[in-house]
């Protein structure tokens, strides 16, 4: 996942790029908690592109789940994860699974934003069912445009997250966890403002901030910082480091990214860059079930 331009603040900050408790806990709580309430949190690492089966038992060495996308991930032509669930599942892997959403462009008119959200949802749960996600696994919808949401991307989101949940599965949303600047000195929070809109809906939330602090930059812990150090206390998921970096953002980071700006796994002999995640779970999305 990577990032790009607020639709709603041009000069903004750049916003969104790309289950919670343990398995058999309750997914998607909406109240703020203390980072004290979670003695461990677990690493995890996403990726647009399947990083091949034999690096799988490598990459758990260092961390506990994965990405997964059930669709084309964001500039790509093809979904390389399809298929994937058992061969993570026996390398002992939780999952983070992943939708691909719609950009602004394409929820303008005539384009009916709720009638795609439907649809995209009906998508997600067709593809979380064929790659043999259990009913109650969370599916997050990536928002790859942040800033406040604009009227026809809050009804695409709501309407996505309303037909998920309806489902049978659970609705989770990545998106920006970084201030974005707006006129008059203020500032909007892409979570912030879904949550504060979101009719006492339930949505997990996946939250990117890459700046540091609060960001340890691309750092392996064994306990990383949890959620909700992150900035945005009620999320479950922190994407705390993106490859490649975006300098305007890291520029207060470590210097532990790659010269090519990449932030690559340990031990990794093929070069694999990844994204780092931190979570309360080793299986985000209770995926594993």
């Amino acid at each position: 996942m990577g990032a790009s331009l607020s639709v709603a603040s041009v000069a903004a900050f750049f916003a969104c790029g790309l289950g919670l408790l343990a398995t058999n806990a309750p997914v998607g709580i909406q109240t703020t908690r203390s980072p004290e309430a979670f003695p461990r949190t677990y690493i995890g690492f996403d990726r647009n592109t399947y990083p091949g089966d034999p690096a799988l038992k490598l990459l758990r060495q260092n961390f506990s789940f994965s990405g997964y996308w059930l669709n084309t991930p964001p500039n790509e032509t093809s979904n390389t994860w399809e298929g994937k669930r058992e061969v993570l599942i026996s390398n002992g892997l939780g999952f983070l699974v992943l939708f691909n959403g719609r950009v602004y462009r394409e929820l303008k008119a005539p384009a009916d934003p709720r009638t795609l959200g439907r649809n995209d949802a009906a998508v997600a749960v067709r593809a979380a069912k064929k790659e043999g996600f259990p009913a109650g696994t969370v599916v997050f919808l990536d928002q790859e445009e942040g800033g406040r949401m604009l009227p026809e991307q809050r009804a695409y989101v709501y309407e996505w997250i309303d037909a998920v949940n309806a489902s049978g599965y659970r609705a989770g949303v990545y998106c920006s966890g970084i201030p974005a600047k707006e006129g008059g000195g203020t500032t909007i929070i892409t979570a912030n403002d879904l949550r504060d809109n979101a009719d006492q809906r339930k949505i997990v939330f996946f939250i990117y901030n890459d700046s540091c602090p609060p960001s340890p930059g691309c750092a392996f812990p064994s306990n990383p910082p949890s959620p909700q150090r992150s900035g945005v206390p009620f999320a479950a998921i922190w994407q705390f480091a993106q490859s490649p970096r975006r300098r305007e953002i890291t520029a207060s980071c470590p210097s532990n990214y790659h010269a090519d700006g990449n932030c690559y796994a340990p031990q990794s002999t093929d070069g694999i860059n990844i994204d780092l995640d931190s979570a309360d779970s080793p299986d985000p999305s209770a995926g594993r079930r």
